[in-house]
């Protein structure tokens, strides 16, 4: 029992941390070596689309990172979006490996990226094995879907 439920007053429910914001100077979250301004964060503020599946899966990840549900929206398929999306608070992302991918390029109208992204929640590390499904519609890279593997 904790001295404040001993006294009869309850804790205030647990805020969860907040990510410090990247910045333009930032290392990008993705893993290339670029900044972020000019990594991700361009396809973020939507001043560039991203040119392939990879780039695209690349700054998704980022955008987990950064807690930017409204870019994991834009670049979802509209016929597999989901209406909302709630993105855990708890949940840091700490860096992504990209395992294989197919496709994808200016050339192709699909493409999938397999990838081990790591993360730690409320102090428990873990990591998330799948391989996303990109397509291209109204010209632009988008997720389509995935399967988790092991």
């Amino acid at each position: 029992m904790s001295r404040s439920s001993a006294r009869g007053t309850s804790r205030s429910p647990r805020k969860p941390s907040v990510p410090p914001p990247l910045s333009a100077a930032s290392p990008c979250p993705c893993g290339l070596p670029a900044p972020y301004g000019e990594c991700c964060g361009r396809f973020h503020s939507g001043s560039a689309a991203a040119p392939t599946a990879e780039l695209l899966m690349r700054s998704r990840y980022s955008a987990f990172v950064a807690q930017d549900a409204a870019y994991l929206m834009r670049s979802w398929h509209p016929d597999t979006r989901p209406a909302t999306l709630d993105l855990d608070p708890d949940t840091r992302w700490q860096g992504l490996d990209i395992l294989a991918t197919t496709d994808g390029s200016a050339f192709h109208t699909t493409g999938t990226v397999t990838f081990r992204a790591h993360y730690a929640h409320r102090g428990e590390s873990g990591s998330l094995h799948e391989q996303s499904r990109f397509a291209r519609h109204e010209g632009a890279w988008v997720y389509l879907d995935a399967v988790f593997t092991r």
